[in-house]
């Protein structure tokens, strides 16, 4: 029997639809964006789906035949043109193929296509016909859309949070691909939805109840894969919410009863999944008092979620409360450019702050642990270092890079454990790395694209009532 050969294939991005300015091609070429045997030499050995996919394929005995994949930063909803670019050039990657492998977000939105992700799907389904199997991984934040079950034969969505299940995610796509192939199983799945955002500063799978309940769920025979999906709110669609999701063996009667008992426990306990949380003059004044390091994560400006990295609330609060020592990472490319042009040495004035220009850096650098995300080689542009008379210090970025590694700042000679606060701009993701080293951890409520609270966002498209937007739901 000659061997089976699976495509393989990439789209990811995390929309945030609240953003003005659209994402275009150029973010995605970018930041990652490979094809055929490029795309395998960059993903094999990743901590990520895509690495999961090629080392999955391989323990089978199928062969991987790698098409088209590509990645940006959270951002803005999608330019309609760019994403009939990216799509086309997805869909006429695929080769003759016996099934397919598709990692995809979930919380994807076009101009064209709120369900982004869906329509891909649809795409990739009319392509290859309706009888080809096709197994798709997506992110925890996927807000799943029925059309999505409609086109493909099993879904495989992160188990944690921080995402540090990447590849093993992948792994299980290609079993299960490889299981159908053999005729071992006949996946059908069923989706529930409850009208539910979680809020992100409850999104910590480590102590979050939900996931209890899916491990309880993955132990019952029958069952081939199961997922929590806790949604992206700053995706202002119809099926934006957690959602609940399962893969039986030809049972879909087992498949409706999981997600219904995994759905019915979450609303029964929904008034625990809304933290209160400190502001930021709140949790800078704690944060002085505290043993050091102290970790502040700016929600408000979560790149993950989309934010663009160059909000000020906590680092100017810090100044007015006179704390001393703190690290701040902001993205600001035409700082970057003042500081390159005064040279290492000279001194600059920020606007917001002056200090000295420490160090210029390329800003490439390595990250071989499991993180978030799962990258290892990452690039924050061209980088600056400034140190100011009260010991503070403050990386500008002439690229948004999302705070997975501390070798963003160890690779630009910042020693994380020498300093008193660390502002940080991200939630959960970036604990992965940053619990290393800190002596505490605090979320703060601090304002932006990617605050806390659902409510504060101006919906247009989503199911009403939501809990906790419309808190008696």
């Amino acid at each position: 029997m000659d061997t089976l050969r699976v495509g393989i294939l990439g789209f990811l991005h995390e929309s945030n639809t609240f953003l003005g300015v659209p994402t275009r091609w150029e973010d995605f070429a970018s930041t990652s964006m490979t094809a055929g045997e490029a795309m395998r030499e960059r993903w094999t050995g990743a901590h990520h789906e895509l690495g999961g996919f090629f080392a999955g394929c391989a323990a089978e005995g199928l062969e991987a035949v790698p098409g088209f994949a590509t990645y940006a930063v959270p951002s803005g909803t999608i330019a309609a043109e760019d994403f009939e670019r990216l799509a086309d050039s997805l869909i006429n990657a695929i080769q003759p193929v016996d099934g397919i492998l598709a990692a995809l977000h979930g919380a994807t939105v076009s101009e064209a296509f709120p369900d982004a992700d869906g329509e891909i799907l649809r795409r990739i389904r009319a392509r290859v016909g309706p009888d080809l199997p096709i197994v798709v991984t997506l992110d925890l934040h996927a807000n799943i859309s029925q059309q999505m079950l409609a086109h493909c034969n099993a879904i495989v969505a992160y188990r944690t949070n921080p995402h540090l299940d990447q590849r093993e995610r992948g792994e299980d796509a290609a079993r299960l691909l490889a299981r159908i192939f053999r005729g071992d199983v006949k996946p059908v799945m069923a989706l529930a939805a409850p009208p539910l955002a979680v809020p992100i500063s409850a999104q910590n799978t480590a102590n979050l109840f939900l996931f209890d309940d899916l491990r309880e769920v993955l132990n019952w025979p029958g069952i081939l894969s199961a997922s929590v999906a806790l949604g992206f709110y700053y995706a202002d669609v119809e099926e934006m919410g957690t959602s609940f999701l399962a893969v039986a063996n030809g049972d879909r009667a087992l498949a409706e009863h999981a997600v219904q008992w995994m759905s019915d426990r979450a609303w029964a306990r929904r008034r625990e999944l809304v933290p209160t949380l400190p502001s930021a003059a709140e949790a800078v004044a704690n944060a002085i008092a505290a043993v050091k390091p102290v970790v502040l994560m700016d929600i408000g400006d979560n790149v993950g979620g989309g934010s663009p990295a160059d909000s000020l609330v906590l680092f100017e609060e810090c100044l007015r409360q006179g704390a001393r020592n703190v690290l701040a990472v902001i993205h600001a490319p035409d700082k970057v450019g003042l500081c390159v042009a005064a040279g290492v040495g000279a001194q600059v004035s920020l606007g917001f702050s002056s200090g000295t220009v420490r160090l210029l850096s390329d800003g490439l650098f390595t990250e071989r642990k499991v993180r978030h995300g799962g990258w290892t080689h990452c690039d924050q542009g061209l980088t600056a270092v400034v140190e100011t008379a009260e010991n503070h210090t403050i990386v500008l970025t002439s690229r948004r890079m999302a705070p997975m590694s501390l070798e963003q700042i160890r690779s630009v000679g910042v020693i994380p454990e020498s300093k008193d606060i660390l502002i940080v701009k991200g939630v959960i993701a970036p604990q992965a790395a940053y619990r290393e080293v800190a002596a505490s951890i605090v979320l703060v409520d601090t304002p932006g694209p990617t605050a806390n609270d659902p409510a504060s966002f101006n919906y247009k498209h989503r199911r009403r009532p939501m809990f906790p937007m419309e808190p008696n739901a």
